[in-house]
């Protein structure tokens, strides 16, 4: 109850903030502050804003009287900006303004990488549009005030000012739970990463966008879709992140919260096992949490049967739809003896990390069951084999990023691996 009285609060302000000709834009009262709030935008500079997946200067959106504009140059694959800075929960509420027929959004949680062309492909949109005078026919879950392609408001709750009139919006993520609210009023709500959230993503537009909606973190991106808009009183408020949790990846069932990439024979076997091997094709196969894992601590169990060349993924991706093998990503290796099993490869072009010393490939018992424990927590990487520390590496980059937990089958032929007893908690 009292984090929904803020949420209003925070409406009021905001509607405040639009009807009021005394009130100063781009500003934050002495309260806000106290409870958190930040501007990202001064109402003066484009400061704390870049070019999507760039890091070049601002283009195609100007500062006009206290507004940041989108001059209407934008396109489907051109006219984002994003912010310097990634977040992961929080309150976003923004003024907007649309040119009549205006196709414009807000969209959360954008991933950066050369492999992502546009930011849609990974973070949700708020969608704005001047429904009366958009010169095409809509789909009900490209209009106003939707979650993009995925989830619609609550029509009766919306009071929408025409184009040319400033309204207000809000996000609010707090830890997977997502609301829009529009001019004050709570317009749309839904859990992220729940079985619904799913069985939506594949049924429709995003059905082969593989990592699409996936981050719990990333940048804030405003769009200039071919039409002028304005935006001005954009403001954020961090939540925090709720404590760590304990995490069943593998049921000993079905494949449940598991998706695969490129072709390999997967099952689980009559013992409960999560079995992975070669399919005829002898190409590299991935299969992948559906989920994303930042920080935590894992520990599972391997078996190699005949050839055990395979791999324990991390912070990994895969670009090209659910037939792409090519990963972006870590790998903790697993492997035959004399292979480095426990130490880290870089698939984004970097090679080995770190691998382990001579005198623990020992360790390894190939053709019985062994245990693996990863934990990632910010920069720092650690793995263990059956109990033995086999390294330790810390890593800028592999702390900027997440994704999805990942067991590959290597090209090459007569590759098995077995696995069970999966235990992940999060960080």
């Amino acid at each position: 109850m009292i984090r929904l009285i803020r949420y209003c609060i925070a409406g009021a302000l905001a509607i405040v903030s639009i009807t009021s000709c005394c009130t100063r834009q781009n500003t934050l009262t002495k309260a806000e502050i106290a409870d958190g709030w930040v501007l990202l935008f001064d109402g003066k500079t484009t400061d704390g804003w870049k070019n999507f997946n760039s890091d070049q200067p601002v283009t195609g959106w100007t500062v006009v009287d206290g507004c940041l504009q989108a001059d209407g140059s934008g396109s489907d694959a051109s006219g984002y900006i994003v912010t310097d800075k990634t977040y992961s929960n929080f309150i976003l509420s923004w003024d907007w303004k649309l040119s009549k027929g205006g196709n414009s959004g807000m969209l959360y949680h954008v991933v950066e990488h050369p492999a992502y062309d546009v930011p849609y492909v990974t973070g949700p949109e708020y969608q704005l549009i001047d429904e009366p005078n958009f010169p095409q026919e809509l789909e009900e879950w490209q209009k106003l005030g939707v979650d993009y392609a995925m989830y619609l408001p609550d029509k009766s709750k919306m009071k929408v000012n025409p184009y040319g009139e400033w309204n207000n919006s809000m996000i609010v993520f707090d830890n997977g739970h997502v609301e829009h609210w529009l001019n004050g009023e709570k317009i749309l709500e839904f859990e992220a990463w729940t079985d619904d959230w799913f069985a939506r993503k594949a049924s429709g537009k995003w059905g082969n966008a593989t990592e699409y909606g996936l981050s719990a973190d990333g940048v804030i991106c405003v769009q200039d879709h071919g039409y002028p808009a304005s935006f001005r009183n954009i403001k954020i408020k961090e939540l925090p992140k709720k404590p760590g949790k304990t995490v069943s990846l593998f049921n000993g069932k079905d494949l449940s919260g598991w998706e695969l990439f490129g072709k390999m024979n997967v099952y689980v076997d009559d013992e409960g096992n999560l079995v992975t091997e070669n399919d005829p094709s002898l190409e590299y196969a991935y299969l992948g949490t559906r989920e994303y894992y930042k920080d935590f601590d894992l520990t599972l169990e391997f078996k190699q049967e005949s050839n055990g060349n395979s791999g324990l993924f991390f912070h990994s991706f895969v670009n090209g739809g659910y037939e792409s093998n090519i990963v972006n990503g870590w790998q903790c290796e697993v492997a035959p003896k004399g292979n480095d099993t426990g130490g880290i490869y870089e698939s984004y072009g970097r090679g080995w990390l770190v691998q382990i010393p001579d005198e623990k490939e020992s360790i390894l018992n190939e053709g019985q069951w062994n245990t693996l424990r990863l934990r990632v927590e910010g920069n720092n990487v650690k793995t263990w084999l059956n109990g033995q520390p086999m390294i330790e590496l810390n890593d800028e980059l592999i702390g900027s990023r997440t994704g999805r937990i990942m067991l590959q089958i290597h090209d090459g032929n007569n590759i098995k691996v077995k696995w069970r007893n999966f235990e992940l908690t999060t960080l």
